[in-house]
């Protein structure tokens, strides 16, 4: 399919969210689009599949206008979309996601549950996506339903263009480099993909071509070849540093003393297996592993929200194992939810509303039990422009801001209130790279005023970049703890069960034979 667009626009009022785009993508070529949070990308893809009209311009679809009234006409002419917010019923289970909107059916229609399985099954196994059709998609970790997207995208009709709006934002690095491959091979097939990444290594990796969007125009046409601080000067339109540059540690006492905490599930299983950690003020200890190793889990107990089976918390010395989160919070105690959406915003709040929202009861926001809008509307407005949230006003429900825009309201209001301990995870997941240089910062910032910092991070260049200590975390427990210049293959080790002393014999050995 050749796909192009000719002076696309959408306003939103006065608001004019795409200007004027022109974009061809070529038969079996995959098209790289890069663009900062709130630049326009996604209202793009959503007027491609048909969720909203263009106010001006023209779709071609092999050389013929087309309008689409709804994501259906999309389908129906061979683009499917692997949306940046999952479009996915959490109660159903994954068969029932992928087959709705095209339900099998047989006889008097009569819904086919095995028929929809298999569909499943085939899809799944023919690009490498294992997908278990039965189970509930709400207690699959995001990794995983981010799969179920990209499944239910494939499994309509001939899909001939695939848009892939942030698909690899909540994938581990081996899930990546599977999806780079699946996409690679798609194109070489002769399908077409609209590609939305905010990662420059993984667009210079497999795209054919880049166009870059910056405020709802386009301003560049890169090659692959292009150097990521030149992408990223695009992006944003100014110098962005890549490095960050950070003096030594100097840890002081402990702030976080996590001490043989087992969290256990629904099941029955040990998620977080006798894990023993501990955070010194004026630290980054950076958390390493394959996601679903029980990061999730530990970062929640830590926040009170999961409760431990047996094991202690120490915040600042105080065992606050059997404290209520707002406690915890009140006493100090920052938090970056990895799933922005589940825990981190109330999509139906106001961004204002938001920003306070762990501290709507303190003064100078509440009175006498009585909020004061004018202070929360300064408090917002301040936010807006110190972490540049890309918002109409205070006001705009957070729903409607892109991903990335939504973290950064997390980030402002986990930034702007006095912490001992900050527990981050995933704290640039889907931010782009200008937001995600002045999130670094604001992380070192912390450790250099006292702030003992937990950062939980699936990827490794971040943990690198930003840890003084590394520990390596697999099945729930802690296998090795590590300082910041252990290389790589010693860490990739460690995440797939190896013990310390086994994985850096490994790579002595392995250093040994390269030298001979």
């Amino acid at each position: 399919m050749q796909l192009e667009l000719r002076g696309l626009t959408k306003k939103f009022g006065s608001f004019t969210a795409d200007d004027d785009i022109d974009l061809t993508v070529e038969p079996g070529q995959i098209h790289a689009i890069l663009g900062e949070n709130g630049a326009g990308k996604s209202t793009l893809m959503n007027m491609l599949y048909g969720i909203l009209r263009p106010t001006a311009g023209q779709i071609l679809v092999d050389g013929e206008p087309v309008e689409f009234s709804g994501p259906g006409d999309a389908i129906a002419a061979g683009i499917g979309m692997v949306h940046q917010h999952f479009k996915l019923v959490g109660p159903f289970s994954v068969a029932d996601n992928v087959q709705l909107g095209r339900e099998h059916t047989r006889g008097a229609g009569v819904l086919s549950i095995r028929d929809a399985r298999e569909a499943v099954r085939e899809v799944s196994e023919r690009y490498g996506l294992a997908l278990d059709p039965d189970a509930i998609v709400e207690n699959l970790p995001v990794g995983v339903q981010q799969r179920v997207e990209i499944v239910k995208a494939l499994s309509g009709p001939k899909t001939e263009l695939l848009i892939l709006d942030e698909p690899t934002a909540v994938l581990t690095p081996a899930e990546i480099t599977e999806l780079l491959e699946i996409m690679r091979s798609l194109a070489d097939s002769g399908t077409s993909i609209l590609f939305i990444s905010h990662k420059l290594k993984e667009v210079q990796s497999v795209a054919d071509t880049v166009t870059v969007i910056r405020r709802g125009k386009v301003v560049a046409e890169l090659p692959p070849t292009a150097s990521t601080a030149e992408m990223a000067s695009a992006m944003v339109g100014r110098a962005i540093s890549l490095e960050v540059d950070k003096t030594a540690a100097e840890p002081g006492e402990p702030r976080l003393e996590i001490e043989g905490l087992t969290v256990v599930d629904d099941q029955g299983f040990k998620i977080v297996d006798g894990l023993d950690l501990t955070v010194h003020s004026g630290e980054i200890v950076g958390l390493a592993g394959v996601e679903g190793n029980g990061q999730t889990e530990l970062a929640r107990a830590v926040l009170g929200l999961m409760k431990p089976a047996s094991g202690r918390v120490r915040l600042d010395g105080r065992d606050a194992t059997h404290e209520p989160p707002a406690e915890r919070i009140e006493q100090g105690l920052g938090y970056i939810p990895e799933d922005r959406a589940r825990d981190g915003v109330i999509t139906e709040f106001t961004v204002a509303e938001n920003i306070i929202l762990n501290q709507y009861r303190d003064r100078p926001y509440s009175k006498r039990g009585v909020v004061d809008a004018a202070a929360v509307r300064k408090r917002a407005v301040d936010s807006i422009a110190e972490f540049d949230i890309r918002t109409q006003s205070p006001t705009e429900l957070v729903a409607s801001l892109s991903g990335g825009n939504q973290q950064k309201v997390i980030i402002a209001r986990e930034f702007s209130r006095p912490r001992r301990v900050l527990v981050a995870a995933q704290p640039t997941r889907g931010v782009d790279v200008g937001a995600t240089e002045f999130i670094h910062s604001r992380l070192i910032t912390e450790r250099d005023t006292g702030t003992g910092v937990l950062l939980i991070s699936s990827e490794l260049d971040e943990i690198y970049a930003l840890a003084d200590r590394i520990a390596v975390i697999y099945n729930g427990k802690i296998v090795g703890e590590v300082d910041p210049d252990t290389p790589r293959e010693v860490i990739g080790r460690l995440m797939v069960g190896a013990d310390a002393d086994a994985a850096t014999e490994a790579d002595h050995a392995e250093n040994d034979g390269g030298d001979r």
